[in-house]
């Protein structure tokens, strides 16, 4: 069966781009990833753990505010769409930061971009509760605060996604990014179990603390133990500053005339917009819909099952192209796991379920939803690698406008209809409509080669 996804010559398709990638190497040094900064084996050992724990604080971090908004809701007397706009205001500041964040890390180096990122949202995370009681415009003040957290975390992803570009080998970034995206969901769980164990025993307050000391520790020993005292290799220059910013620039922009790059781009945002309302918007749910349920189960289980996906899902990747399955055909596979599968699941809770059924259904759907950690969100890899952080930062800043758009939509949709069926249906025609044009024109041969040649 893998024959059947393979070049008519026998090789598989991902081969040609790096013998092009050798030949073009004389001429382009600066602008490739140097296979010199590769990880050895043993410091890779060292960053993975690292890597998966910061980026299980940033989602510890970020959910925060969604675990505590029923409780801040109470205390503060908002309304659904009150609380969608503080809740939404992450994604306005998250969207600002994105193309920086990875043009940074792509000239200097992942490493000192997300330790100042980890640092910097360690400090608004814990300094949150005193910010909520200062004065009387609470609403504009958590919401400033969570624009600002969003700033500040936006520059995170990008520079992962820099980092595994000039770092992993390429038949572990798959792997790699499942890594990240397990983390994510443990983070998520994390904030769940823990805040909602902090939230019924301290109070609101107490889950800000939390989650901005142990964010505050993780860069403490990133600093002391990886970057203090270590030069980290910054990416060359072989032309004048000016010469190079406007020949980044015009690269960059030659890589939005491939079909392709825009079917990863709008993949990626679709995903990006319906994770983001189920993030915010399912404690509140599960709130209103069974209110007499147990916290900690629908705040536990979906993102536990979605740890061990998303590992399974990035082994199951690595070992199809190994196998000789093209890339493209991975990507796609997976990436219909991600938004096809989950729509399925989704769309039984627009009518009403028992609440075993419902937890059922939103955990299958992040079960299928980490899946897109092997699909359009790891394609930035294979498509332009030399360019990952600024596009995969472009990509994120996309998908957190939508994220904006759909959490606060779906405020506004639930006030107005006093029903949760028209979020669902939202998210399912999303999904669908991304799918569909990922799997037309998406593809996984380098395109940011043929930039250079140009």
């Amino acid at each position: 069966m893998a024959q059947n996804h393979i070049m008519g010559n026998g090789s598989n398709e991902f081969a040609v781009p790096f013998l092009e990638r050798d030949a073009c190497s004389a001429n382009n040094t600066s602008e490739e990833p140097q296979g010199k900064h590769l990880w050895p084996r043993a410091e890779a050992r060292k960053w993975m753990p690292v890597l998966f724990v910061g980026t299980c604080l940033l989602y510890c971090a970020r959910m925060t505010m969604p675990v505590c908004v029923v409780a801040m809701a109470a205390t503060f007397r908002w309304n659904k769409i009150e609380s969608g706009l503080a809740l939404g205001g992450f994604f306005w500041g998250y969207s600002c930061t994105q193309i920086l964040g990875g043009h940074a890390s792509d000239k200097i180096g992942g490493e000192r971009v997300l330790l100042f990122s980890a640092t910097s949202w360690a400090v608004v995370t814990a300094s949150t509760p005193a910010l909520a009681h200062f004065g009387s415009r609470t609403l504009a003040l958590m919401t400033m605060a969570r624009v600002f957290m969003g700033i500040l975390q936006g520059v995170f992803f990008p520079s992962l996604a820099s980092l595994i570009a000039q770092r992993a080998p390429e038949g572990e970034k798959s792997f790699l990014n499942s890594i990240m995206q397990s983390g994510s969901s443990l983070g998520i769980l994390l904030a769940g179990l823990l805040g909602s164990v902090l939230l019924d025993r301290y109070g609101w307050e107490s889950v800000f603390y939390a989650v901005g000391l142990l964010s505050g520790f993780w860069a403490l020993v990133v600093w002391q133990c990886f970057l203090k005292g270590k030069a980290y290799p910054k990416q060359k220059e072989g032309r004048d500053d000016s010469q190079s910013r406007s020949f980044a620039c015009t690269h960059l922009l030659s890589l939005f005339k491939k079909p392709c790059v825009w079917a990863m781009v709008l993949a990626h945002l679709c995903t990006c917009g319906t994770s983001y309302t189920l993030l915010s918007w399912m404690p509140t749910y599960f709130h209103e819909e069974y209110p007499h349920a147990t916290m900690w189960v629908y705040n536990v289980f979906p993102w536990a099952a979605a740890i061990p996906a998303a590992l399974c899902g990035g082994y199951l990747s690595d070992s199809l192209i190994s196998q000789g399955y093209s890339v493209a055909f991975v990507r796609k596979s997976m990436q219909f796991i991600a938004m096809g599968v989950s729509s399925a699941f989704v769309l039984p809770l627009s009518v009403e379920v028992s609440f075993p059924i419902a937890v059922i259904c939103i955990s299958a759907a992040m079960v299928a939803l980490s899946f897109t950690s092997c699909g359009a969100s790891v394609n930035v890899q294979d498509l332009t690698p030399s360019r990952a952080g600024a596009l995969f930062g472009f990509m994120n800043m996309l998908g957190a406008f939508t994220g904006v758009l759909m959490v606060s939509l779906s405020g506004y949709m639930i006030e107005v209809t006093q029903s949760w069926a028209s979020v669902f249906y939202l998210i399912a025609f999303v999904h669908c409509f991304g799918l569909a044009v990922f799997l037309y024109f998406g593809d996984a041969q380098r395109v940011d080669l043929s930039a250079f040649i140009q």
